[in-house]
């Protein structure tokens, strides 16, 4: 396709490269032809690229096959997932889920997304509850400064979470950033 026929969320491959569209802007050079400012988030990794791409180049659209699959257990060699359309299994490594791997618990639906049969990347839910199994004990009157604390969770992941949380609470974690949401 054109780069003026783009849209964000699309994803597209850019010099070898697979990336989603984040957002594009039109610019009129003065002498030269027309360019589109692109910001580039890279599938594999996350990070983010600007690309100028001009207005009559081509750019490859491609489609991710993005299929839900529940998380079951960990062994020492990978991970354990089951397709929840054809209940195949597969084992996928730590270097599939990054950070993730700490807020993995079974039964968790998971998006994995796919390009010509090669694992792209693996989507968590943006929060998961965890129970807490280890933390300081409550400090009095902290409450009110906004201290906070580092907790242990179920699943070996250790957040800052407010003083007044005790072990046993359930508590709400971002996995996008590891970051305390609220106790459940």
């Amino acid at each position: 396709m054109k780069a003026a026929e783009m849209k964000k969320g699309q994803s597209i491959k850019w010099d070898g490269k697979l990336y989603v569209i984040i957002e594009f802007e039109h610019v009129k050079c003065g002498k030269g032809g027309a360019i589109y400012q692109t910001k580039l988030k890279s599938i594999t990794d996350g990070l983010i690229a600007n690309a100028r791409i001009r207005s009559e180049e081509y750019i490859e659209e491609i489609s991710l096959d993005k299929r839900k699959y529940e998380y079951l257990y960990s062994e020492p060699t990978g991970h354990i997932l089951m397709d929840m359309e054809s209940f195949d299994q597969i084992t996928l490594d730590n270097d599939a889920f990054g950070d993730g791997k700490k807020y993995l618990l079974p039964n968790t639906e998971l998006l994995v997304s796919s390009y010509q049969g090669k694992l792209i990347s693996v989507v968590l839910p943006n929060t998961v509850d965890l129970k807490v199994v280890e933390c300081p004990p409550e400090i009095k009157g902290a409450a009110a400064t906004g201290q906070k604390k580092t907790a242990t969770l179920e699943t070996g992941a250790i957040v800052y979470v407010p003083t007044f949380v005790k072990p046993g609470d359930v508590v709400r974690v971002d996995t996008r950033t590891g970051d305390y949401v609220t106790r459940v």
